[in-house]
């Protein structure tokens, strides 16, 4: 299987893996992982920021305000712990959650709901005859025989059955509550007013959602990566209407919303796709803008609005989201002054608006921008260690000295 390259991405622009030199690595995968992104922050160096795959990451979020604390949750991994209940509340008590499929771990596992081609959950479940084999509808009509043990498919049929219990499960995950249980005897226990509240399943909803929308988007299952993507918006929603736009909420809202976008783009929907960006743009505009993965993924998705714009020959609408991406990260890097990567994001912007500049006949403007690009690249010294940082450095100052001279 040939590995699935981002199709947002404007070929012959300079942050476009497309257009790379052979010698470079190109990026591939899903948009939503930051390698995916030739002008995403994955290219940053260790120490400028903490990397990403999910807007639901802890590991992203230091000061995330749905941290527990210690005495809130029970004891996870000890086997001593396993089942007991936890005694400290009166009004309730909590024991640590094992999903009985296996999607409770952040690690890579397949579980009896998965589709054995995308492997995420099942969508559209479809059964193979005569094998009964059951894979996604989309990944399963992509083969003539069956693709786990080689039978010829006669034909294709639905497997409803199969597929409500898929959609109960992610109706349910990481959302049990079940009646108090003794943690001796395994039994219920009648006549009881408290309640055990199951612990979270080692992973937030919407976390659990998105990594399924990457593992199928990285399989070309869009319909499976936009129908979970979707969910989550929904999640995220209700809980703005509850909380209000708190920074949290607002800045995942503002980065599932680009992960529709880059979906909708991948199907041939690009006003749906600009309706998502736009959408994404409108929430991160709402966050500090002192953050430099905040304002990265804010310039990317006016970037890709631009680009839209772009293909559509609506060259001074894609300008105006071009300019507006690029006065985004001249701040950032005003504020981050020693961050290469947005010295780099600045001469990708600059090119942008120079390329488009040029294409309006406004020979001046775009000449001064290649040239600015330039006297950035090329004052930008990186470590030995840097080279994904060097690689990119140099296809970018590649494409700005052929297009002045």
């Amino acid at each position: 299987m040939t590995t699935s390259v981002c199709p947002f991405s404007k070929a012959a622009r300079p942050d476009d893996a497309s257009a790379r030199k052979q010698g470079e690595t190109a990026v591939s995968g899903c948009p939503f992982s930051k390698a995916a992104r030739p002008d995403d922050a994955s290219a940053r160096k260790q120490g400028d920021t903490a990397a990403s795959g999910c807007p639901f990451s802890k590991a992203a979020r230091p000061d995330d305000a749905s941290a527990r604390k210690k005495d809130e949750i029970a004891t996870k991994g000890c086997p001593e712990h396993e089942g007991k209940l936890n005694k400290d509340s009166t009004d309730s008590a909590t024991v640590p959650a094992k999903c009985p499929f296996g999607y409770d771990s952040q690690t890579f596992k397949l579980g009896p709901f998965s589709c054995m081609l995308c492997q995420a959950l099942l969508y559209e479940s479809s059964r193979c005859v005569p094998c009964t084999h059951v894979f996604c509808k989309v990944c399963l009509t992509r083969f003539k025989d069956c693709p786990l043990c080689g039978a010829d498919i006669e034909s294709i049929e639905a497997d409803e059955n199969l597929q409500k219990m898929v959609d109960q499960f992610i109706e349910g995950h990481a959302r049990i509550k079940r009646s108090i249980v003794n943690g001796t005897e395994k039994e219920e226990i009648e006549n009881d007013n408290k309640k055990v509240i199951y612990a979270d399943v080692s992973m937030e909803r919407g976390s659990f959602l998105v990594q399924q929308a990457m593992r199928a988007f990285s399989a070309q299952n869009y319909e499976s990566a936009k129908s979970r993507l979707a969910m989550c918006t929904e999640d995220i929603r209700d809980q703005l209407g509850r909380e209000g736009n708190t920074p949290e909420l607002c800045s995942q809202l503002g980065a599932v919303l680009g992960m529709l976008g880059d979906c909708s783009r991948a199907m041939g929907d690009s006003s749906s796709a600009v309706k998502h960006f736009e959408e994404s743009v409108e929430f991160l505009m709402k966050l500090p803008l002192n953050d430099l993965e905040i304002t990265h993924t804010l310039s990317v998705s006016l970037n890709k609005i631009g680009d839209l714009k772009y293909y559509d020959e609506d060259l001074q609408a894609a300008r105006s989201y071009y300019d507006r991406a690029l006065n985004v990260r001249r701040d950032a890097m005003k504020h981050h002054p020693n961050a290469p990567s947005q010295i780099l994001d600045v001469a990708v912007s600059l090119a942008k608006v120079a390329d488009i500049d040029r294409t309006l006949q406004n020979e001046v403007a775009a000449t001064d921008g290649f040239k600015e690009g330039m006297k950035l690249l090329e004052s930008l010294k990186l470590d030995s260690e840097d080279s994904a940082l060097e690689q990119r450095r140099l296809s970018v100052l590649e494409f700005l000295k052929k297009q002045v001279e």
